[in-house]
């Protein structure tokens, strides 16, 4: 049996991934599963996978996790300590699936321990993609993409020389906005950002859909994993969200990946890699489909594709700060203190002004360094927001 921990169980890619793993109950055995504040479906899964530990990120529910798994065997543990203790346990297959920077520390311990890290966590790359890459070589073990558009990359990269790899096509949906009027735009809420066309996502992730703040992660990530040059990385928008990536070779051929708009099939190509196997996913009728469409994405409309460009040439630790901007820009307007807008101009200016007061920007990248960067950014965009509220 193969031994397995999902970290940020609870969200949608963990879901999935248990949906996968609960198929095939003689062939896991799970180590352990982490979440955040759904305590009620972290036990339920717990108990039913019969997990070894079950880690609630808030240590104040400890004793909620306990009472809901008391008489399950299951045991309960709280807190950030608690977190990467998971992770750190004996695994053959590890799911990093934690919003945010936080799930970095959890996916080098995960890497420590010897585990082949299945990475849907894009920060980790955006913010320390060197230490996460030389940590994997370092204790000889795989990183692999969860993310649908660097899966649809990895698979169509099988076999090739990178070598002969001119261009990168990360496709997107465009999200909840692609086809609103510029100038509606700024009175955007919540509730309408909220809502994907495509996807079934988290509230945090479908927002940074419809801001391309995740494709913009994306972006960075895809120069980070594959090793490529900024300017070989293009961006199409793609309504259908049915071609999550190409790959073009010097040659002038084009390797598309072509699939329904479900996780579980980049969960399940990273779980059962190098093989193929039978996926309950649907299977698409081309004919039905009639038409694949793309376009340009409009960087009025997108500022975050071309705040990426800037973090890729910029490198260094620009995008630890890119992150940690994007994600107390996005509390900000989840908590209604900014519109949707702002949020790229926020990021901007704490971009700018970091690099020019602090230069930490080209510090070693270590994992102190990494958190240390990602702290004083935060601190830098909830000042840059309280200047704006005047």
């Amino acid at each position: 049996m193969r031994r397995v921990s999902i970290l940020g169980a609870t969200g949608s890619v963990g879901q999935n991934t248990i949906d996968l793993i609960a198929r095939a109950p003689g062939e896991y055995e799970v180590v352990a599963l982490t979440g955040a504040s759904n305590i009620a479906q972290l036990a339920e899964d717990a108990r039913r996978l019969n997990a070894q530990v079950a880690v609630t990120a808030d240590a104040a529910r400890l004793e909620d996790l306990r009472a809901a798994l008391a008489g399950s065997g299951v045991q309960a543990a709280a807190g950030q300590a608690a977190l990467e203790e998971a992770a750190s346990r004996p695994a053959d297959w590890v799911m990093s699936a934690i919003v945010g920077a936080a799930g970095l520390k959890p996916g080098l311990c995960a890497l420590e321990q010897g585990a082949v890290l299945a990475l849907a966590n894009k920060e980790s790359l955006v913010c320390a993609g060197a230490l996460i890459l030389s940590t994997a070589r370092r204790h000889d073990t795989h990183l692999l993409p969860v993310d649908s558009e660097h899966s649809a990359v990895f698979q169509g990269l099988v076999g090739e020389d990178m070598a002969t790899v001119e261009r990168i096509i990360i496709t997107a949906s465009g999200g909840a906005f692609r086809d609103w009027p510029l100038e509606a735009l700024e009175h955007a809420t919540l509730a309408e950002a909220s809502s994907h066309p495509n996807w079934d996502m988290g509230q945090r992730i479908t927002i940074d859909s419809a801001s391309m703040f995740n494709k913009a992660l994306e972006l960075i990530e895809t120069k980070e994993y594959f090793g490529v040059r900024p300017d070989q990385i293009e961006t199409v928008i793609h309504p259908e969200s049915l071609i999550h990536a190409i790959v073009g070779f010097v040659d002038g051929g084009l390797m598309a990946h072509v699939g329904p708009p479900d996780m579980r099939h980049a969960i399940g190509y990273a779980l059962h890699y190098p093989e193929r196997r039978d996926l309950p996913v649907a299977r698409l009728d081309l004919p039905q489909i009639a038409q694949l469409t793309f376009r340009e994405p409009d960087l009025r409309r997108y500022p975050a594709l071309r705040l990426a460009r800037a973090v890729m040439e910029r490198g260094g630790l620009s995008g630890a700060v890119f992150n940690a901007a994007k994600e107390r820009a996005l509390d900000a307007f989840i908590a209604g203190h900014i519109g949707f807008l702002e949020m790229a101009e926020i990021v901007e200016e704490v971009l700018t002004r970091f690099d020019a007061e602090t230069g930490r920007i080209d510090a070693e990248m270590t994992l102190d360094n990494v958190m240390q960067t990602d702290h004083l950014a935060r601190e830098r965009a909830d000042q840059v927001m309280a200047e704006r509220a005047g």
